[in-house]
């Protein structure tokens, strides 16, 4: 028995992941509806196929989207061991096909637990990001020779329409990030200048005299120069400060 893969057209396919990119709730949400709707495009003979997504971003850690909690759970797994078919497509960014796992001598870290789980042939291919970032769509069946060319053919081809909305889903993030970003530096800086302005007044000192205090304590007791600061602000006002924004 053999999967066929069959495929909306992509307009369809990137005018529902756009929508998500843009009015989502982060790209942890977009991944999640990007793994649903390749396994969605899948139709078994037997049995429902699983599809995960994966996304490696530098500097940060892998993030695992699954149709099911097991194709989740087995495409974290090869990241853990940093071996398997999800993980050659990723660093090769080429389509990887195994026919069946407890034939093929490849990938011995993740074989097992793989085959423990009932898989016997995986698909994965890479998504083009248009940056450092890789990702990968993977598929998972329990039936060995599920995914022939025609397979193969169609889910490169679903990999190509997710490539523009996955980009965009990238660049929201990141924009996400930067104000995010940019929100905790004022919010500490605010904290920090605040506790300044209380050691200024009880040592009748200056604000970088201050500042140099706030260090030498922030040093002594180990603390973040954030976290001491609002240490000293809780110690001297019985409410609560934050910072304002126009």
């Amino acid at each position: 028995m053999t999967d066929r893969l069959v495929l909306d057209t992509p307009c369809d396919i990137r005018d529902i992941l756009v929508d998500l990119a843009v009015v989502g709730t982060g790209l942890g949400a977009f991944l999640e509806g990007l793994a649903a709707l390749a396994s969605s495009i899948t139709r078994m003979e037997a049995c429902r196929t699983l599809a995960s997504v994966t996304l490696l971003r530098p500097r940060r850690h892998p993030a695992v989207a699954g149709s099911s909690r097991t194709a989740r759970r087995l495409a974290d797994l090869q990241q853990r061991f940093d071996d398997g078919p999800g993980v050659r497509a990723a660093q090769s960014r080429k389509t990887v096909v195994v026919d069946d796992l407890e034939m093929d001598p490849g990938f011995p870290l993740c074989r097992s637990v793989l085959a423990g789980s009932g898989i016997r042939s995986v698909l994965s291919v890479p998504v083009d990001t248009g940056g450092l970032e890789r990702a990968t769509v993977t598929y998972f069946s329990r039936n060995s020779g599920a995914f022939g060319k025609d397979a193969v053919l169609a889910s490169e081809e679903f990999a190509r329409a997710v490539s523009t909305p996955l980009k965009l889903a990238l660049r929201v993030a990141r924009l996400t990030e930067k104000v995010e970003n940019l929100t905790a530096a004022m919010e500490s800086r605010t904290t920090i200048d605040l506790a300044a302005g209380v050691v200024m007044a009880q040592n009748r000192c200056s604000q970088d005299d201050a500042i140099e205090i706030l260090r030498a304590a922030s040093s002594a007791r180990n603390l973040k120069l954030r976290d001491l600061a609002g240490n000293v602000l809780r110690s001297t006002v019985d409410a609560p400060v934050s910072t304002h924004f126009d």
